[in-house]
């Protein structure tokens, strides 16, 4: 993490020791699922528990994600995994996110798209796109643009990418992406994500357009899935600096953030647990972005 302006002039974030504090003064919640909610495969101790409790203080609550897959998928792996729907008005994701775009011509970038893409996919997936009346290529030259909708590592890396984002830049495509995280786990240890495709892109001198954290559009989405709530009553919640306490920051949304989580080896935290004032200090100088607000875990 390195410092910068949307750091920089912030106060030192609140020590709370719960969800409760924040429930006094917000009635909706964009809340954060990998590492906030569940660890992929189970839910965290209190997450449940938690979201009974603001369901039944009549708050608002949405779950953001920068997964590629739709609303219906991840409310389905919300409930395999143990959550309720019901704990939840709605699943925002950057992939449905992107295809809503994309439908709607939301904005001048994606009205130009054209109809025929060239999608980065993982093992050929791209459902998320399919049904909305684009033309898929087999290659970059015969495209309008481009979509990074996932990357195929641990097979392929960035490196094997290379050749197809040349071509791109070269005939000035635009890409979306559909899913901009950098990094993922695969059989228990991190590897690319198809957010490296996207930054490799923009390197390249390449015009890309990002759905999901931490850019803003998608908490324009967030916040009208939360239309019953008033301006200034939301807040996001989240465990990740660069994701989502950036983007709320840029999208000028108050935040917490779950010191358990992403961070916590870093901070030298058990589950629960809360860091020492130096290294906390330290923390926050280095972020690119500052919390208002800091909880042990998502927990009442």
């Amino acid at each position: 993490m390195s410092a910068s302006p949307e750091g920089a002039a912030r106060r030192a974030a609140i020590a709370l020791p719960g969800v409760s504090a924040l429930a006094r003064d917000f009635d909706g919640f964009i809340v954060d699922q990998w590492g906030v909610l569940h660890d992929g495969s189970r839910p965290y101790p209190e997450a449940l528990d938690c979201l009974e409790r603001l369901r039944a203080a009549g708050k608002h609550v949405v779950v953001l994600t920068n997964s590629g897959r739709t609303e219906a998928a991840n409310i389905r792996l919300m409930e395999s995994i143990g959550f309720p729907a019901r704990l939840f008005d709605h699943v925002v994701s950057a992939g449905e996110d992107a295809r809503n775009a994309i439908v709607g011509r939301a904005t001048p970038f994606h009205a130009r798209l054209g109809r025929r893409c060239y999608a980065f996919t993982r093992e050929g997936e791209r459902s998320i796109f399919e049904g909305i009346g684009l033309e898929f290529t087999d290659r970059v030259a015969e495209a309008d643009f481009i979509a990074v909708i996932g990357i195929d590592s641990p097979r392929r890396t960035l490196a094997d990418y290379e050749s197809e984002l040349r071509e791109g830049r070269e005939r000035g495509l635009p890409m979306i992406c559909a899913n901009p995280d950098i990094t993922r786990f695969h059989g228990g240890r991190l590897v690319e994500a198809s957010g490296v495709l996207a930054r490799r892109y923009e390197e390249l001198g390449g015009e890309v357009f990002h759905h999901g954290k931490p850019w803003p559009a998608i908490y324009g989405s967030c916040l009208a899935a939360l239309g019953r709530c008033a301006p200034g009553r939301v807040i996001a919640v989240g465990d990740s600096i660069e994701h989502d306490i950036l983007g709320a920051a840029r999208a000028g949304l108050p935040s917490a953030f779950v010191v358990g989580g992403i961070h916590a080896d870093e901070l030298g935290v058990a589950a629960g647990g809360e860091p020492d004032a130096a290294t906390w200090r330290a923390f926050e100088l280095a972020a690119v972005a500052r919390p208002d607000y800091r909880i042990p875990a998502f927990r009442w």
